[in-house]
């Protein structure tokens, strides 16, 4: 088992919320795309901005590391064809992983005609054009109910509508690290979410994504089952080390 190509190597701060200047965050983005081409991770998880700029140094450096990006981040709440269009521009520029924010406030409305159209269509944007999709479906908003009916909603959209040779294309992914939470509660993949997405979104990928920042807690998320995991402490996963916070 190769713990790199579990990892998509993550930075989704704007330059205000990073408090940087665009100049310094730039810096930062350069530097997470150079240790993904350094470290061979499984991808670089950057905003759609960056795609672009991702793309080209990577493809300099002729290396297998795919470029990923979010769209509708990271509240989910555009509308369709919004997603659609952001989603079409990061495949113009050259991105590998689209990774959709599912409407979760519609779904919690009970507005589920809606959110199947979302996925249907998005998903079916994404796989026509080769790509991987994945769907966050924001943990730290659901209950354990919710977790689990839109993590099916989702398995029965692809099932319903695709072929079984995509399935292996379609992910459920746990979290977009930007939720806020109260009572310092997890905003992240945690054990019990990810095995309620494990057991409702099978034959489909979960990815775990956000609070996991060392090797043992990598090991454990791959031990459950997860196929990608999302981190911004991948450099310090793959040399054994532990990060104090981030994504």
């Amino acid at each position: 088992m190769e713990l790199k190509q579990y990892l998509d190597s993550t930075y989704l701060k704007t330059a205000t919320q990073a408090e940087l200047t665009e100049a310094e965050n730039l810096t930062v983005v350069n530097t997470i795309v150079d240790e993904a081409i350094q470290e061979q991770f499984k991808l670089v998880m950057i905003r759609p901005e960056m795609v672009k700029l991702a793309k080209e140094k990577i493809t300099t450096a002729n290396v297998k590391v795919g470029v990923g990006t979010v769209i509708d981040f990271p509240e989910g709440r555009g509308a369709l064809q919004e997603k659609l269009q952001e989603a079409e521009k990061a495949i113009a520029d050259g991105v590998d992983d689209l990774d959709f924010v599912v409407d979760y406030t519609s779904f919690k409305a009970g507005k589920i005609a809606d959110v199947k159209e979302q996925v249907l269509a998005c998903t079916k944007l994404g796989l026509a054009n080769d790509k991987i999709v994945k769907w966050i479906i924001e943990v730290a908003a659901l209950n354990n109910q919710q977790i689990v009916r839109l993590s099916a909603l989702i398995k029965n959209v692809v099932l319903s509508n695709f072929e079984e040779e995509h399935y292996q294309s379609v992910f459920v992914k746990s979290s977009t690290g930007f939720y806020k939470t109260t009572d310092g509660q997890s905003n992240g993949a945690t054990v019990p979410t990810i095995k309620l997405m494990l057991e409702n979104s099978f034959p489909l990928s979960v990815k775990a994504a956000g609070g996991v920042r060392t090797y043992e807690e990598a090991m454990q998320m791959i031990t459950l089952g997860v196929k990608r995991i999302g981190t911004s402490s991948a450099k310090a996963i793959v040399s054994d080390g532990n990060a104090s916070d981030g994504y």
